[in-house]
């Protein structure tokens, strides 16, 4: 049986997130070029890169960038994005990038992490980010805040989008936050069952999560609340932005 991350970054997804855009990528990015202090000219790998909105931002920045995705779906829509060639695309899992090369810096974005059951399989990502930097070279982790989630966890919303219903719900168990989509197109509820995704997401706390990357050789040096560059607070920061170092 696939596993959720294998089925769940196809054609629908592309309807579900469809809100996150360019111009916010943008913004984001110029936050990090000046949190990593990278010349231009630098090699970045976009790990997890998605449709490619932060790798092609680096690139009109004026870095060499790299993308790795493991959802073909994903990565078509990234070359679609950019019909000039100007970032290299390849396709493949996190824990087995399948690359040689050494960056300069490594950039792991929106919660691409705590996709696997174990911590040794989270581990195999995280060591595989050390192993993709040059030695000095530097790294950004995003990833969310346990705390926050939990204490903003939304059960259940529904949307419509295109001639369908979006229903999703959201729960937290077993150190898990855990989505499950089901999309109906509207007016055939009835003749067709729904389309179901599941999204899982491990929850790292701080202290584990600087744990797990000491283990693997990476050396935090900043952790940001958010891309408005307030520190985190473990109780109000949306999100958990590591920026460091290859030890």
């Amino acid at each position: 049986m696939a596993e959720w991350y294998e089925q769940s970054f196809g054609e629908d997804y592309l309807l579900v997130y469809k809100h996150r855009d360019f111009q916010g990528a943008y913004q984001e990015v110029q936050k990090m070029i000046s949190w990593l202090k990278l010349p231009q000219g630098s090699s970045v790998l976009d790990l997890c890169c998605g449709m490619g909105r932060h790798s092609l931002a680096l690139a009109d920045a004026g870095y060499k960038v790299t993308g790795v995705d493991l959802s073909g779906v994903l990565l078509r829509e990234a070359h679609a994005s950019d019909p000039e060639g100007r970032v290299s695309w390849h396709q493949g899992d996190m824990r087995e990038v399948p690359l040689e090369e050494s960056f300069d810096a490594v950039m792991n974005l929106f919660t691409s992490f705590g996709y696997f059951e174990e911590d040794t399989e989270q581990l195999k990502v995280l060591k595989e980010i050390y192993r993709l930097l040059k030695p000095g070279g530097r790294f950004i982790i995003d990833y969310l805040n346990p705390a926050y989630v939990a204490a903003h966890l939304v059960p259940h919303s529904s949307r419509e989008d295109e001639g369908n219903q979006i229903e999703e719900h959201r729960v937290i168990e077993d150190g898990f936050v855990k989505k499950q989509i089901a999309i109906r197109s509207i007016g055939l509820a009835d003749e067709e069952p729904a389309r179901v995704y599941h999204e899982r997401v491990k929850l790292y706390p701080y202290e584990k999560f600087r744990a797990l990357l000491e283990e693997a050789g990476l050396s935090v040096e900043q952790v940001h609340g958010s891309y408005n560059e307030d520190k985190y607070i473990e109780n109000a920061s949306p999100r958990m932005i590591f920026v460091g170092v290859r030890a």
